[in-house]
């Protein structure tokens, strides 16, 4: 089964997706690794921060790797790129 859910762009993330959101169709269940590489296969640009960058699921960080996670149609993904400062 799919699901459509709500991609946002932060930052750097957002500079090089050129986008600020947008609306995806996703497994309802994927692994975190394979939802950066769906997300990043749209946009090759984010390629440039995939050591860095941080993926929120429902406002909840999750690590890329082997972790499932299961979707549903509505749920927010952040997209958040390090963040410098000083």
């Amino acid at each position: 089964m799919t699901c459509e859910v709500v991609v946002l762009y932060f930052a750097k993330s957002s500079e090089l997706a050129g986008v600020h959101s947008e609306n995806i169709i996703l497994p309802q269940e994927i692994t975190s690794k394979e939802l950066w590489e769906k997300i990043a296969t749209l946009h090759p640009n984010l390629h440039a921060i995939k050591d860095n960058v941080i993926l929120a699921v429902r406002q909840e960080y999750v690590t890329i790797g082997n972790d499932v996670i299961t979707l549903h149609t509505g749920d927010e993904i952040a997209v958040i790129p390090p963040i410098s400062g000083g």
